[in-house]
Order: structure tokens, then C-alpha cells, then sequence
């Protein structure tokens, strides 16, 4: 390692000032192990003074040399180096200007071996800038420090917190570099602030080892300048040592984990997210401050967790759990593991994980929640109020890289809230949701005044973008706000079952252009909850409105918002055998029409689809009359009615292929009944119809289109 020449560097400064000839070697090479030297841990403030500079400096005019001079960061070295000549020290190591970061090589090596280098220090000089007092801080002061905690910004550093710990002589200095205390004498102190226990801070992290969970927790609030040094700056902490790659962001402290794995079978690294954090994906945390909740956890031995689980352990198995639990090979699958887990009652996609730590002695083994997905395990936000079925004990694959990806969902409810329901979720002017790792889930809720409610929910599982609706009957005595709890916890409990369902809804169909829906009727209501899901060519998921006339199935494959019912049917009649609903032609329709509905509920026709020869159908005569059929409640009949529908064929598929997104609002004409003139002589005990096309059915042509079970426009 580089060292300052206190010597040479203190005459050297002399020289400058005297305006007299001086050396230019201040910095040499120097084994850490045999060499005694002071080392000086301190914030980094304004320009400092960098390797190239301080071997270069004599070379500089006086004009360059002065602008060093006066930085800060140079004053700051001087006043260090005396302080190490007066107590004795030739060598004093600076990380500002004895590391050549222009070396990718020598700065991964520094890095690497930092934690040595402070460990064998003979004195650390802590240098405090923004303390005024002659006495240390004992108290948070917001007002002096606002921006670290109350605490002076030494304290607030990710480096600091590795040069305050592996030192055991540790002096700390003002900001005119005055003593004001040091590590034995303030341990209590310094332990309040850090969070670091005393016996660590007194002793070392060699004699009595916390678990990494813990060590990490102790930077979960500290600052890096850059991303990479979150992780870097723990490496001598946890013993680990890896190759520098800045500009790989929080890749860093995802390497960092896996380095602490392939070492450690210590599982207190999965114990992350006990203090308000929770996310779904990667089983890996994204930040030390993912640990702040962890700072009081600890190991339990491998026996005393075994035994605390044994009662649900078959006993065949208790020889081989310990050796089982004592290795996880990283693989590219993931990390193999045997762990034991408990299945959720509420969802056959998500468990709870038993870990062989926890925070005080009394209590039992942490849990993680963990999401099956594509046959491997991933973390995943706890649900609220889980219950689970008995322990089981598997081999599973843990996924460390992380396949979730921010999405935000842009809400249309105007045609909810424009036909007599009110949002009453929070925040009800919500029309945008960003779903993140850590808040993955959209809930909206909306009632009316007949005492129906509707909950709709979504959000993103493992990559992959869901939605899901659940309704409340008027006469429910659940209230509102307890069925929005209920279903909101529901939601969160099987949104890897619900992401699921629509990954194989989306995979029975590659072509682009594609519409994905589901429906629920509302009890008691004409009102339906459409949602749909469409993949608009290469462009992005969009959620977006569409009608859909279908099935009542909860299982049905549909997504879509709840818009008023725009067809009317007014009577069921007999076709084939089979009781269907129909409406009121309007004049001059014909089969395959396809358009839209006016304000005033008037069919308006755009055009025709090209088909084969329809299939034609059987209208039943109640009665036994082979001329005339009852129209039910209408009191009418219809003479010697055929019925006849659109042919289901592969003509007709491609032409609907090839014209889906023109015609996802539209109405098509699946099936007329269609009469001949009535005779003179006609029968007359009931009115007669008279239209030759008094019924159609009308149907969106996508549910008729993919729906196998549609004969003739309407359902089995």
C-alpha cells in the first residue's frame, strides 16, 4: 500500500512556504503487516487532493500548486500528518490520494483490502468537520446535522462505518482538530448511534461475530456517493472479497449476497424485510436499508431450530435435516435449498419459509413468504392475516434474479362512476398506478346505491400484469369497507395464482392483436364488470373498456371494465331444442351485420361480413301446431319460423382475424329467425307477427368468435 512520508510531506509543505527548493517523493510503498502507521477516516468534503496531484505537485507552478494548497481537502492531510509526526508516526494513509484510482487494478485491490489496512492501523484519526464543540455529541441535535440523522455526517457514511469498527485505537477530532474522545471511552455512545453493539465496537467482529443479517443492518441508513459502494463499502464486514465493476449499480450488492452464500450457510441473509419492506421477486435484497429491521436478529444453532420444529417433522426424516440445511449450491436455476415450509390456506401458490434465526432467545424461527412461479421459489409480499396448513420439508429453488418490472396502468372508471356507482377506496381520484416491486398492487372499490359494491383489482406478479374483479351482493350484511379488506388481502394472497391464469390465457394466443377478457354479472343488477387485457401489435399492454356479452362463469376467460347492458332481450325461444335469448330485429337487418348502438339504443349498420352458406336451425312449436310458434310472454306467434346463423368456419375466423381492432366495439348479427308472409287464412287465435325478421341475436364478435362452445351466436 501507497503511505504518506509524514516527514517528507511536513518539509515538503515548509519548503513551498519558504519559497525554498524541496523533494518530490512523498508517497512510497509499504507492507501493512510490518509497517506502523496512522491511518484517517473522514468525510469527503469539496474537491479533494488525489494520487496524481500529490505526486505532481512540485512539478505544478506556483499558480497550480497554491489552488491545491488552499482546497480543503489538502489542509486537511497536513493537519492529519502533524498530528501523526507529534505522536510518532513516519506513515500515514489517506484513501483520497494514496489510492492511483486511474489503476482499475489498484483500486479493486484497495478496496478489497481496506478493512485490513484500518484493522492494522496503529491509530485511526476520525476527523469530525462539522463539529465545533471541544466535546463529543452525546445527544441528536436535528437542527446542527439535519440532513444525518441529528448526528454529525461522519456518521451518516457507508465507508466510516467499517473504518469506526476494524480500528482498536480510534481517536476522534474536531473540526479544528481537537481531541474530543475516543472509541473506548464513548463506546456507549457510539453504539446509541450506530446501532453497532458495544461488544463490537470494543472488541472487533473477530471474537464474537454477529450474523450478516445484522452487519448489514448496521449501513441500512448510511449514504455512498455512488451505488456500487453501498456493497463495497461491507465487504471487509462480512469477509468477502470481489471484483470492483462500478457503473453496475445495485448489481453490487446483489453480487455481494451471492459472495456471502457460496461461504456462509448463515440463512439470517434471506431475513430481510421486517421492518415495513416488503417486495416480490428476486430472493435477494436490493439495498442494505432492505436489513433495518434485522439489527437485533441472531443465529440459532442447528439443533435448537430443528427441535423447534420437530413436532411437525416426520421422524424418518430428522437425521437428514441437518446436513440438508447446512448447504445451498447457487445453480443457474437458483439457489438450491432444503427449507421447511408451511403452504398458504388461502392460496396453493404461496408459503411460509421457517429460517434458523430470529431476534431474542425466546422466540420461534423468522419466516419469509415465498411464491411459486414456473416451478421456482421467489420472495413475495406477505399477505395480511396468512394462514397455514402444516410444515413440510422440500427441496426448492430459490430465483435471485429478479423478473419484475415497474408498470404503470393508466384507470378509465367514467363508465362506472357515469352510471350511479361511487368510487370509496383511497385515494378515489386515483387514474394512474405504478406497480413496483414493492407495492405490486391496485385496489378500487365502488358501490352504488342499491347497496352493490365492486372491488377490482391490479397489478404485476413476476413480470407478469394481472386483473381480477369481485362483487357484493345488495343484501351481503358485510359492509363496504370489510369487503374491500377482504378482497384486497384475497388479492394480495393469490396474485401469483391470478398472474398465472392470465399467463395461460395470453399463451393460447401468439398473434398480436389479440383480446384477453373476463367478466362477473353483478347480483341483482343488469350492470356487468368487463375487463379486458389487449396487446395492441408491438406495442405496450394497455387496459382499456370493452363490452362483452358471455357466460356467467367466474372461470371464463375475460378481462374488462362494467358498462351498461346496451342489447335488450326480450323473449326466449326454442332453438334446436335449447331455450335462447333474443331481441327485436331492426328493420332490414341481416345475418353477419355488424355496427353499433346510437344513444337512443338504435342499431346502426356499418357493414356485412363475407361467409359461406349459414347454418340454419329449428324453431320448436310449443303447442303442436306445425304452422305457428308462441312467443312466450308476448302473446304472439311466429309463422313457420327458420332459424338461421353465421356459420362457424375458417373463412369466417380470418376475415374476424383480419379485421379484430376495427371491430372491438362492434355488434355483430349471429342469428335471425326469419318468417314468410302470413296467409289471409292465417290463424288467429294470437296476434301474429308479421315481420319477415321479427329476432336477431346480437353478440360481440370476438366472445362468439373464440368461445368453441357458441353455436349460432349464443351459448350451450
Amino acid at each position: 500500500m501507497y503511505m504518506i512520508n509524514v516527514k517528507a510531506f511536513t518539509e515538503r509543505e515548509r519548503a513551498i512556504r519558504m519559497e525554498e527548493d524541496f523533494g518530490t517523493d512523498v508517497l512510497e510503498f509499504h507492507d501493512d503487516e510490518t509497517t506502523d502507521y496512522a491511518i484517517l477516516s473522514h468525510r469527503w468534503i469539496g474537491k479533494e487532493v488525489d494520487y496524481k496531484e500529490m505526486t505532481k505537485l512540485a512539478k505544478m507552478n506556483k499558480r497550480e500548486q497554491k489552488a491545491v494548497r488552499d482546497r480543503d481537502g489538502y489542509k486537511k492531510i497536513l493537519a492529519s500528518c502533524e498530528k501523526a509526526k507529534s505522536d510518532g508516526y513516519k506513515w500515514l494513509w489517506v484513501d483520497t490520494c494514496c489510492i492511483d484510482k486511474r489503476s482499475s487494478a489498484e483500486l479493486s485491490e484497495a478496496i478489497n483490502s481496506m478493512y485490513r489496512w484500518y484493522t492494522n492501523s496503529r491509530v485511526c484519526y476520525a476527523y469530525l468537520h462539522d463539529v465545533t464543540s471541544t466535546s463529543f455529541p452525546t445527544r441528536s441535535d436535528d437542527e446542527r446535522y439535519p440532513i444525518s440523522n441529528g448526528w454529525s455526517e461522519w456518521f451518516s457514511r457507508g465507508w466510516t462505518l467499517q473504518e469506526m469498527i476494524a480500528p482498536s485505537n480510534l481517536q476522534f477530532f474536531n473540526k479544528d482538530w481537537q481531541p474530543i474522545g475516543d472509541k473506548r471511552t464513548l463506546t456507549s455512545t457510539l453504539s446509541k448511534i450506530t446501532r453497532v453493539p458495544e461488544c463490537v465496537l470494543r472488541d472487533g467482529l473477530s471474537s464474537n461475530r454477529p450474523c450478516v443479517a445484522q452487519i448489514i443492518s448496521w449501513a441500512a441508513n448510511r449514504k455512498t456517493t455512488r451505488v456500487e459502494d453501498r456493497a463495497y463499502s461491507l465487504m471487509g464486514l462480512l469477509d468477502v472479497n470481489m471484483p470492483m465493476l462500478y457503473g453496475e449499480g445495485k448489481k453490487a450488492f446483489h453480487r455481494l449476497q451471492l459472495e456471502i452464500i457460496r461461504m456462509s450457510s448463515d440463512q439470517s441473509i434471506f431475513a430481510w424485510g421486517f421492518d415495513g419492506v416488503g417486495r416480490t421477486g428476486s430472493i435477494l435484497a436490493d439495498d442494505p436499508s432492505f436489513f433495518e429491521g434485522c439489527n437485533l436478529m441472531e443465529l440459532m444453532d442447528p439443533s435448537e431450530f430443528i427441535r423447534r420444529l420437530e413436532d411437525n417433522i416426520p421422524e424418518e426424516e430428522l437425521p437428514l435435516i441437518e446436513d440438508r440445511c447446512g448447504t445451498f449450491p447457487i445453480t443457474n436455476r437458483g439457489i438450491q435449498m432444503w427449507m421447511f415450509l408451511r403452504p398458504s390456506k388461502d392460496s396453493d401458490s404461496v408459503f411460509e419459509a421457517c429460517l434458523p434465526c430470529r431476534f431474542r432467545r425466546s422466540d420461534s424461527p423468522m419466516r419469509i413468504t415465498l411464491a411459486l412461479w414456473n416451478s421456482n421459489y421467489y420472495r413475495y409480499c406477505t399477505p395480511e392475516r396468512a394462514s397455514w396448513r402444516s410444515l413440510q420439508f422440500r427441496q426448492i429453488y430459490l430465483r435471485y434474479h429478479d423478473i419484475h418490472h415497474n408498470v404503470t396502468f393508466e384507470i378509465d372508471d367514467s363508465a362506472i362512476t357515469r352510471n350511479g356507482f361511487t368510487c370509496y377506496s383511497s385515494p378515489r381520484e386515483r387514474k394512474t398506478f405504478t406497480s413496483t416491486g414493492t407495492d405490486p398492487l391496485c385496489v378500487k372499490a365502488y358501490s352504488d346505491r342499491a347497496g352493490s359494491s365492486i372491488v377490482v383489482g391490479i397489478g404485476q406478479c413476476f413480470g407478469q400484469d394481472w386483473i381480477h374483479i369481485a362483487c357484493k351482493e345488495p343484501t351481503s350484511e358485510q359492509s363496504p369497507g370489510d369487503f374491500l379488506r377482504s378482497e384486497r388481502r384475497n388479492m394480495r394472497a393469490r396474485a401469483p395464482e391470478l398472474a398465472q391464469s392470465m399467463a395461460e390465457v395470453r399463451s393460447r394466443r401468439e398473434r398480436d392483436g389479440f383480446v384477453w377478457m373476463k367478466h362477473l354479472c353483478l347480483p341483482g343488477s343488469i350492470w356487468t364488470v368487463r375487463t379486458s387485457c389487449v396487446h395492441l401489435y408491438t406495442g405496450p399492454i394497455k387496459w382499456i373498456s370493452i363490452y362483452v356479452e358471455g357466460t356467467n362463469d367466474p372461470n371464463h376467460d375475460v378481462r374488462g371494465l362494467m358498462i351498461p347492458r346496451v342489447v335488450e332481450y326480450t323473449t326466449m325461444i326454442q332453438v334446436d331444442g335449447v331455450s335462447k335469448p333474443f331481441s327485436p330485429a331492426p328493420n332490414g337487418v341481416k345475418l353477419g351485420d355488424y355496427g353499433y348502438f346510437t344513444d337512443d339504443k338504435a342499431f346502426h349498420r356499418e357493414g356485412n361480413i363475407s361467409m359461406t352458406t349459414p347454418m340454419q336451425h329449428k324453431i320448436s312449436n310449443s303447442y303442436g301446431d306445425s304452422d305457428y310458434v308462441d312467443v312466450g310472454h308476448l302473446g304472439v306467434k311466429l309463422y313457420k319460423p327458420v332459424g338461421f346463423s353465421v356459420a362457424i368456419n375458417d373463412n369466417v375466423k380470418s376475415w374476424l382475424d383480419d379485421h379484430s381492432i376495427g371491430l372491438m366495439n362492434k355488434y355483430l348479427v349471429t342469428m335471425i329467425i326469419q318468417c314468410p308472409t302470413v296467409p289471409s287464412s292465417g290463424h288467429m287465435s294470437f296476434p301474429t307477427l308479421c315481420p319477415t325478421t321479427p329476432f336477431c341475436i346480437f353478440r360481440k364478435p370476438f366472445v362468439w368468435h373464440q368461445d368453441r362452445d357458441f353455436v349460432g351466436g349464443v351459448s350451450r
